[in-house]
Formats: C-alpha cells, sequence, structure tokens
C-alpha cells in the first residue's frame, strides 16, 4: 500500500511587512481588543481588522484567537509582539530625536580618544557656556574619518605635517616629558639624572611597532637621545592609549613618557610632577584642526573653530612651544 502523501509545503513569502501593518498588530496586541486599538490609532475598527488579516496572510499563521467577546493572541502572535515592540520603540525615539533637534545649531567632531577626554572634553565647559544654543556632538576613535563623506563638521588629529591637507591649521606641536605621581616621588631619592630611573616602573605606549611615527614617543628613543640607551628598568608596564599611560602615572605605578600637550593642566595643577624638566624630547608629530569643506562656511562651526584656536593658544602658552611665526 503505497504511503500517504506528504502534505504540501505552504509558499512562505519574503517581503517586508508595511509598517502600518505592525502599529495596528501592536495596538490590538496591547489593549486585546479591535475597538480599543482602533480608537487608539483613529480608524475604523473594520480597518483595524482589514490590516491584522492582511498582515496574518503575509505572515502565514493567525496571530490571535478571535472570541465572541474578547481577543487572544496565539504563540506566534506573542513571539512577534516580544520582538516587535521594543524595535518600534527604539525607531519612535529616533524620530523623537531627530525632530528635536531640526533646526538646532550642532557641530560635530571627530577626534581619538585619548585627546577628546584629556584635551578636549576638560576644555568644553567654557564653549558650552558662551554658546549654549549650539549643540555638541564628539565622535572619538581611531579610525581616520573622510570628512568629505562623513556626517562631521571638523577633525582634531595628530600627524606629520607631510601627511595634512592644504585646510588644516595647526594647534600645536608635541614634547614628551616624563612625569610622575609627586607622592610616588616622595617616596625615592631624588631623581638627578636620567640614570636614576632605573629604579622605578617606566610606563610605556604598548602598540608603538604598528606606526612609524609612534616610535618617536617610546622610552627607548628617550633613553637613547639622553645617553643611557641600555638602561633597565625595575619592571615596563604597557598601555595602548596615551590616558591610560597618564592614568597610571596619576595612580603612582611608575614614570610615564606623556605628551606634554595631554598633562599640561595636570601639572598645573600639581596632579603630577615633571621629572628632569630639562630633558624633555620633540617628537615630529603636530596636532592639527582640519574643517570639513561642506561645514566650514557655518557660522557654529566658524565660532567653535575659533574657539579651539585660543584654547591651542593656552596650550602653547603653557607647554612653552613659541607662538607661530617666532624662533
Amino acid at each position: 500500500m503505497p504511503a500517504p502523501a506528504a502534505p504540501p509545503i505552504p509558499h512562505l513569502r519574503t517581503r517586508p511587512v508595511a509598517v502600518g501593518h505592525w502599529r495596528a498588530f501592536l495596538a490590538v496586541a496591547r489593549h486585546l481588543n479591535f475597538r480599543a486599538a482602533a480608537e487608539e490609532l483613529a480608524l475604523t475598527q473594520s480597518a483595524v481588522s482589514r490590516q491584522i488579516q492582511a498582515l496574518e496572510d503575509e505572515v502565514g499563521v493567525p496571530l490571535f484567537l478571535r472570541h465572541t467577546r474578547a481577543v487572544e493572541l496565539t504563540g506566534a502572535g506573542g513571539q512577534l509582539q516580544r520582538a516587535l515592540a521594543p524595535a518600534l520603540e527604539r525607531l519612535d525615539a529616533a524620530v523623537r530625536q531627530v525632530r528635536l533637534a531640526a533646526g538646532r545649531r550642532s557641530v560635530a567632531i571627530t577626534t581619538w580618544a585619548s585627546f577628546a577626554s584629556m584635551w578636549l572634553i576638560p576644555r568644553m565647559e567654557q564653549f558650552q557656556r558662551d554658546n549654549p544654543d549650539i549643540d555638541i556632538r564628539i565622535d572619538a576613535g581611531d579610525a581616520i574619518v573622510d570628512l568629505e563623506t562623513a556626517d562631521v563638521d571638523l577633525a582634531l588629529r595628530s600627524s606629520v605635517p607631510a601627511q595634512v591637507g592644504p585646510h588644516a591649521q595647526r594647534l600645536f606641536g608635541e614634547q614628551l616629558a616624563v612625569v610622575a605621581s609627586p607622592w610616588l616621588l616622595a617616596s625615592q631619592p631624588p631623581v638627578t639624572g636620567p640614570a636614576d630611573l632605573a629604579r622605578f616602573t617606566l610606563i610605556e605606549v604598548g602598540d608603538a611597532h604598528r606606526t612609524p611615527y609612534f616610535e618617536s614617543i617610546t622610552w627607548r628613543r628617550w633613553l637613547h637621545e639622553h645617553g643611557v640607551g641600555r638602561l633597565q628598568p625595575q619592571r615596563w608596564l604597557y598601555f595602548n592609549y596615551a590616558q591610560q599611560i597618564v592614568q597610571s602615572a596619576l595612580a603612582g605605578h611608575g614614570l610615564a613618557l606623556a605628551r606634554m600637550p595631554l598633562v599640561a593642566e595636570s601639572l598645573a595643577r600639581g596632579e603630577l610632577v615633571e621629572v628632569l624638566p630639562g630633558h624633555r624630547l620633540d617628537t615630529p608629530l603636530v596636532y592639527w584642526l582640519v574643517p570639513g569643506p561642506r561645514s566650514a562656511q557655518r557660522a557654529e562651526v566658524q565660532a567653535f573653530c575659533a574657539w579651539l584656536l585660543l584654547q591651542a593658544e593656552a596650550t602653547r602658552r603653557a607647554i612653552g612651544e613659541p607662538a607661530p611665526g617666532m624662533v
């Protein structure tokens, strides 16, 4: 006797379901009542019923059990409600944010994380106080953003002069300084020369080998330049980011080779002490302001750039860098 034929596999639709159908579904699922859902959506009850029927046809299974005086979600309906409700809430929240931002003046900045946290953000209060109607968005990451196409207005970058475009404005150069927590230094005999660093842990950038220019900010270069190239410290401590290196120095873990523009404020406040101040080391890196070509003429972007240049001037004074054009 031949085996019974298998039931036909239903054809599953793959096209997207209209958003209006989903809103009708959520309203009915929330109220478990077609009339209440229709009132919420400002539709007729029959219109909501047709949308639910169309949705069930699209999905291929019933989503509600319709009783004489009540409506009940099926298992499939409950599964869709749990997935759909938070998704539409996020969509509605995004739309609200877009509507709130419409017509507001804003400036979007791209830079790297350590510069944002150590130099830019601590100075932002003054700009916000003086320009309360300008919103600021900071996108901090290591990836280089294309200002021609990205949704940002300006970039703050660190590179050698040969790698920046013609519209980049110089903020300041870079020197390396040996810094430490004052209480760490108080617990040790005085440091009188580079050879004394052998008593300490040296905090080092851990991935300098990835970029040729970053090799110029290593302890090995500093030690070689100051005649103690074979010095071995008590131990090495490695981090990937400038902010982590400085945080470790603040915590008293050892001596850090820090970028002066990023620690000038900490030195001024006495949170860090410069060890061997006559032994700073120049690097080939320069900090730049790069306005985006599509945003440079907007008044709010120009205001932010003017403020940045004033902040850069203060940093140059703090690190002892001559003003542009001076020898």
